[in-house]
């Protein structure tokens, strides 16, 4: 694709953000942005917008429109606070949107981005993991193309290339197997807040860096290629790849297997949705595997890590499970952050609520709103089990 590519960001200053706009940033010529979306932080999302001469900003939180509005001072950038602001910097005409607002905040800016001719760069998870059934049906029914961010779907669909789904045996994804890959099940459940945050291969913020060490995260992401790639579970796996070079495999029905590898930077898989079907020039690392030498493998242990068994189980049942499951790990999650239950303690929550919800009400949220009303039921359940694990925190 030539010429300039219009493009809306939503979380403009998280991780995924400051990645894209470094992208951005090497190739000035190529892009130009229209919007911009930041959560609390005025200062910065006042820069970035300046940085990238963005037509609109907006902040998610209402209370923050005095303070952009002084940093924004003499700009000439638009800019406006709360969710009004939101789905007004969704609604600006742009060829491609950035979907990286983290958490269900996301859900419902990320769904109204879905316009006739727009592209998605999704990653956001729980557009596919809470609502993954009615937002690919409402991308469907608008043509929009949706395109992967997150390292591993992005490597799946690299790796698939232009052959057809029917063709593919299996798709796998990777997991660097956390901080706790070699340690006994007795270690693990003895794990402290800072034990879990030392993430071996990537800086990431602190809630997927807690999935990591569970391994929810591949849990979560098997949910998601089956929306992405339209596969059945049985067709999905992880494997426990440490060195995280390798970030997706898809296996043929002929026995051929093709694999994506790259250094772990977050900006390979930006650029390739950036780039919209064009290769663009990086300055990173590049790949030596002869310093690298090996590439070793393993299964996932789901006896020392239950959260991704939980996942798995959850994904071929469907249903509202996944929207249960993600929302109830959000609150384990946080719980552990604050040192509210012990490592242990948060598959056991999400376990005990899926349970909870199992035959009540199987069919997958239709709309956003449902899933949402869903997410919020699920919270509460979860918020109920705390304080009776409260006892195992460290």
């Amino acid at each position: 694709m030539n010429g300039s590519t219009t493009i809306t960001i939503l979380g403009a200053t998280g991780s995924i953000g400051r990645s894209t706009l470094d992208v951005i940033a090497q190739h000035p010529d190529r892009f130009k942005v229209s919007a911009v979306v930041g959560g609390r932080d005025a200062e910065t999302l006042a820069a970035v917008a300046k940085a990238v001469r963005a037509e609109f900003a907006a902040l998610a939180a209402p209370v923050g429109h005095k303070a952009l509005g002084a940093a924004l001072g003499g700009s000439g950038i638009s800019y406006g606070a709360g969710e009004q602001a939101v789905m007004e910097a969704v609604d600006r005409d742009c060829d491609l949107v950035v979907a990286a607002i983290v958490g269900t905040a996301g859900l419902a800016p990320t769904h109204a981005a879905l316009k006739p001719g727009r592209r998605i760069a999704l990653a956001n998870k729980e557009s596919l993991v809470s609502a993954g059934v009615c937002f690919m049906r409402d991308a469907r029914a608008h043509s929009v193309t949706v395109l992967p961010m997150d390292s591993e779907h992005n490597a799946l669909a690299q790796a698939l290339g232009d052959n057809p789904p029917e063709s593919v045996e299996r798709m796998t994804i990777t997991a660097s197997g956390g901080p706790f890959r070699t340690w006994t099940a007795e270690a693990i459940a003895r794990a402290s807040r800072e034990d879990a945050l030392v993430h071996p291969t990537y800086s990431m913020g602190s809630k997927i860096t807690i999935d990591s060490a569970t391994l929810m995260n591949k849990g979560l992401e098997l949910i998601e290629a089956h929306h992405l790639f339209n596969l059945e579970p049985s067709k999905l796996d992880v494997v426990v790849h440490p060195q995280s070079i390798i970030h997706g495999l898809v296996s043929f029905w002929d026995g051929a297997v093709t694999a994506c590898l790259a250094l772990p930077d977050m900006r390979v898989p930006i650029s390739h949705c950036l780039g919209l079907g064009d290769r663009l020039k990086l300055s990173t690392r590049r790949l030596d595997l002869a310093a690298i030498a090996a590439l070793t493998f393993e299964p996932p242990d789901l006896a020392r890590f239950p959260a991704l068994g939980l996942a798995r189980s959850v994904l071929s049942t469907g249903g509202v499970l996944p929207t249960v499951l993600n929302a109830a790990n959000e609150i384990a999650v946080e719980a552990f952050l604050n040192r509210r239950i012990g490592f242990s303690a948060i598959a056991e929550i999400v376990g005990r609520v899926c349970d909870g919800f199992s035959g009540k009400r199987l069919k997958a949220p239709e709309s956003i709103a449902e899933a949402l009303a869903v997410d919020e039921d699920a919270r509460r359940a979860a918020q109920a089990l705390l304080p009776r694990l409260s006892k195992t925190a460290s």
